[in-house]
């Protein structure tokens, strides 16, 4: 296969391959090993490669660009950056998104060996047009040079050479293309800003998370909404939680919550700024960031309890969030009669809501009600059960309707509720004395795909491992869950027949 391979190359450094044979190379690269392509390549088979790039053929342009990305993985990154330089910088400025992306893309690749990234570093030309590909039509293009700055970024000397050089006057050039590029900028220093405290300080103190910051805390509504998300993500790291908090940027988000009371636009930016902050409770601590800034809380429970249903959504997504740790529900707890309320409500949404609110409320009772082994004190179990009986007059038999529904969606968010309540001795009580529902668990004919026969199995597993099970449901009942579980999700049970001499 390789001497068949070498055999086309050298058909193509002849201009000689027609796209018949560009069309055998690019699938017999793909059945040869990257040690055998390197022993035969050779710097004209990889030049006549390039050069077809030129062709206005769109078929072979294709086909070279599949068998360019197919060989330049074989080759060490030292040896490409050093032989090729020109061939990727010609690449970047070409008019297919393909030929673009296959030049950065194998940038990328070649500052994450350390032999090589000097070589890069070296070419401020060759970074210079990556940022401009930032401001590309294609979001293709766009989101594989971020990536490979992003990687650039990862050293010490990456982060020299695009904050402290003129790279930075490119950076901030490209970022007044129009509001998509910027935003697209924004999220690369983002990116870099959450990998260390270090790569933060330097995009801090190029001025651009200010101009961020700037943009967030500003009077465009739409601007807000699209910003936060940004921010959100800057906030998944301790250092750069540690900066949001230093600059007082989560107080100013804080107050634009308390000043959104009225703002009639306010529906625009409010879901992600309090996604931000239930992002926040579940990486920090859900007691504090409730303490500190007690109108997130105060603005979720408003949402819930509200009528409009994007709202609505968010808010349920947030209490599922902040009630997914036992420090969050003990907090949620402390709104007793107004959470237990909410909790109606929720059920009620879950029966009667278009489906992704019913959805988005059968995960949120999941995270609520969950609680693990180690965790399950006395309190917590009545707390569980408190929140479990205020979902519903007959909360089991409101998500055994639901799980008995033909939607696969719908019946597989009624099962992770069973399977969140299953380890737990109250549940597994009234699964017991609920007529038929123990039969329904172990019965494979009710579950029509993979996912549901997936959701099943784990309920069945979920209450097989309960230290309480076999005490609770009795020796035959366990003992005909442990054969389900043995058996694996997709067991089918063999049906014998029996052939009768003379039928027909």
């Amino acid at each position: 296969m390789a001497e068949a391979v070498v055999e086309l190359l050298e058909r193509a450094a002849r201009r000689e391959a027609p796209l018949e044979e560009l069309r055998a190379l690019r699938l017999a690269v793909q059945a040869v090993p990257p040690a055998a392509l390197r022993a035969r390549l050779s710097d004209e088979h990889l030049a006549a490669l390039f050069t077809l790039l030129s062709s206005n053929e769109r078929e072979q342009l294709s086909a070279c660009v599949a068998v360019l990305e197919r060989l330049l993985q074989a080759l060490d990154p030292l040896y490409v950056i050093q032989n090729l330089r020109e061939e990727l910088r010609k690449g970047l400025f070409h008019p297919d998104d393909s030929v673009k992306i296959l030049s950065i893309s194998q940038v990328g690749r070649i500052v994450e060996n350390s032999d090589a990234v000097r070589e890069i570093l070296n070419s401020p030309e060759l970074l210079r047009q990556i940022i401009n590909c930032i401001g590309g039509e294609k979001i293709a293009v766009a989101k594989e040079a971020i990536k490979s700055l992003s990687r650039i970024a990862q050293t010490q000397d990456g982060l020299e050479a695009l904050f402290v050089s003129s790279l930075l006057s490119d950076l901030k050039n490209v970022m007044g293309t129009n509001d998509v590029v910027r935003y697209r900028v924004y999220e690369l220093i983002v990116e870099i800003s959450s990998v260390s405290a270090d790569s933060l300080n330097y995009c801090a103190n190029s001025g651009l998370i200010s101009d961020l910051i700037g943009e967030l805390t500003g009077d465009d509504v739409l601007v807000r909404a699209t910003c936060i998300e940004m921010v959100t993500s800057l906030a998944h790291s301790p250092h750069g939680r540690q900066y949001l908090a230093q600059q007082g940027i989560i107080d100013k988000i804080s107050n634009i919550i308390i000043g959104a009371e009225s703002d009639p636009f306010s529906g625009f930016y409010l879901p992600g700024f309090i996604k931000f902050f239930g992002n926040l409770a579940v990486v920090d601590s859900p007691q504090q960031i409730c303490e500190r800034y007690p109108v997130f809380m105060e603005k979720v429970f408003e949402m819930a309890e509200s009528h409009d249903p994007t709202m609505n959504g968010v808010a349920v997504d947030t209490l599922g969030i902040l009630g997914s740790s036992v420090e969050g529900k003990q907090v949620l707890q402390k709104a007793r009669g107004r959470f237990q309320n909410l909790l109606n409500k929720i059920g009620h949404q879950a029966k009667n809501a278009p489906t992704e609110l019913r959805l988005r409320c059968l995960d949120a009772v999941s995270s609520l009600l969950y609680l693990p082994p180690e965790q399950q004190t006395e309190d917590l179990l009545r707390m569980t059960e408190s929140w479990f009986s205020s979902l519903s007059s007959q909360p089991l038999e409101l998500f055994r309707s639901i799980s008995t529904q033909p939607f696969p969606d719908l019946h597989c968010g009624a099962l992770r509720v069973f399977t969140a309540i299953a380890n737990q001795a109250w549940a597994q009580k009234l699964m017991l004395n609920s007529p038929g529902f123990v039969e329904y668990i172990v019965d494979r004919s009710v579950e029509p795909d993979k996912a549901s026969k997936d959701a099943k199995y784990e309920l069945v597993k979920a209450l097989v491992n309960s230290k309480t099970i076999a005490e609770i449901f009795g020796n035959q009942y366990y003992l005909r869950l442990r054969a389900y579980l043995n058996e694996g999700p997709y067991y089918v049970k063999a049906v014998s027949t029996t052939a009768v001499e003379g039928a027909e």
